[in-house]
């Protein structure tokens, strides 16, 4: 089959997809040329891929380890506050530089052959560099500013760290636009506490999962959790604010009902279930803190991000690639530092609505391996995209696949596929 992308796009995996953003071919989450093209033209591409957070890292020499993608990277807090960060691999011979996930440093030296970086990772000084006793040692004219580990442009929004590798990535603010970002900043709009963190394995592709976080269409369908104790039901107001390029996007449900709140039954759809009760409904207790009635929140920032806010219950998650057939999600569970004690054990209550063995993440946790496990021998197949149009624009109604089309949008753009 001809590479209909070499010309614009030489590393481009040599598979046809036709144009449009309404049909997904499986092959696109099974093939490790796939993969290995996204890497180049998209994690390391124009994009604000999230590190950290700025609580993470407060102090000086503060860092945490991370990943672009597949690349490994260091975010460290600089000698002048500034936050820096870089490949985390030594210039030398490739090894990791940090192995911890975590910590506090003066300098990084690497295990191997004792090559030291400082806190912006640049090449400090090389073990006996001269040789010893006049023997060995380096060339007369190797130069220690010439190695170093390739360093990533960082940008903080809302407490939050990114970087990118590209030159041609705009500010963080035109990157989000206008929409995405105020969602954000409503959000985060003041200094957090990182209550808990942990990390969940999904037996599925990345990209199963970026979709997933973008679709308001099963949200009240898969979640019976959700329905049936009205978090999200269609019969509610809200909708999706997308950013321009599609990549980003805002889904919101406000409590109000707007429709006909019996839709679900006259269907048949199982998720509404009367029949569930809590054995503890203070679970639900939840308290207006931004003061405009969203009770959901779900937000995405391409590639892999997404901030989460369901009721009082404020969590980052970040989704890595491993490998074409799985993923590991990282859970950050959030608090705000000026949270009365009240507040902050409402939060850690209501962090049981998601996780790996919440009532919700749960069945997200199921569905990607499912799809990926389904379409495993349908590569030449393709997924259908159409609730809500064929459109890519911010619409009034969480009916809709409308910020999957976005997300495919920016793919497509980004990677030449």
């Amino acid at each position: 089959m001809p590479d209909t992308h070499a010309s614009a796009h030489p590393d481009a995996a040599p598979r046809a997809w036709p144009p449009g953003i309404t049909r997904i071919p499986y092959w696109l989450y099974q093939d490790a040329d796939v993969l290995k093209h996204e890497q180049k033209t998209l994690f390391e591409g124009p994009v604000w891929n999230f590190l950290t957070l700025e609580a993470d890292i407060p102090n000086r020499g503060d860092y945490r380890t991370t990943f672009v993608g597949s690349m490994p990277v260091v975010v460290v807090r600089g000698r002048n506050g500034a936050i820096h960060a870089f490949e985390n691999r030594c210039a030398h011979r490739g090894a990791l530089i940090v192995l911890e996930d975590s910590g506090t440093a003066k300098d990084f030296t690497c295990a191997y052959h004792a090559w030291r970086y400082d806190l912006a990772g640049s090449l400090c000084s090389v073990a006996f560099q001269r040789g010893v006793n006049g023997k060995g040692g380096m060339p007369a004219d190797f130069r220690v500013a010439d190695h170093a580990p390739r360093k990533l442009r960082t940008a903080t929004i809302g407490g939050l760290v990114f970087g990118t590798l590209s030159d041609a990535t705009p500010d963080i603010d035109t990157y989000l636009g206008a929409g995405v970002a105020a969602k954000l900043k409503r959000v985060l709009n003041r200094p957090v506490e990182v209550l808990g963190r942990f990390a969940q394995p999904m037996p599925n592709n990345w990209k199963l999962y970026a979709e997933n976080v973008r679709d308001t269409y099963h949200a009240s369908l898969l979640h019976t959790f959700f329905t049936t104790f009205r978090i999200t039901r269609f019969s509610q107001a809200g909708g999706i604010t997308l950013s321009e390029n599609g990549g980003h996007h805002a889904s919101a449900t406000i409590a109000t009902v707007e429709g006909n709140d019996g839709a679900y039954k006259d269907q048949g759809i199982r998720s509404d279930n009367d029949g569930l009760k809590l054995r503890d409904m203070s679970f639900l207790d939840s308290v207006d803190e931004f003061g405009d009635g969203i009770q959901l929140q779900i937000l995405t920032v391409f590639p892999t991000l997404v901030l989460q806010q369901t009721h009082n219950s404020l969590a980052i998650r970040h989704f890595l690639p491993n490998g074409t057939g799985a993923m590991t999600l990282h859970w950050t569970y959030l608090g705000f530092v000026d949270d009365a004690p009240e507040m902050r054990r409402r939060r850690l209550k209501q962090a049981n609505l998601v996780g790996p063995a919440g009532f919700i993440s749960l069945e997200d946790g199921c569905i990607g391996g499912f799809v990926q496990r389904a379409a495993a021998t349908a590569a030449e197949q393709e997924a259908v995209v159409e609730m809500g149009g064929r459109s890519v624009e911010t619409q009034p109604t969480r009916a809709t696949e409308v910020a999957v089309r976005g997300f495919w949008q920016l793919y497509r753009t980004l990677t030449g596929l």
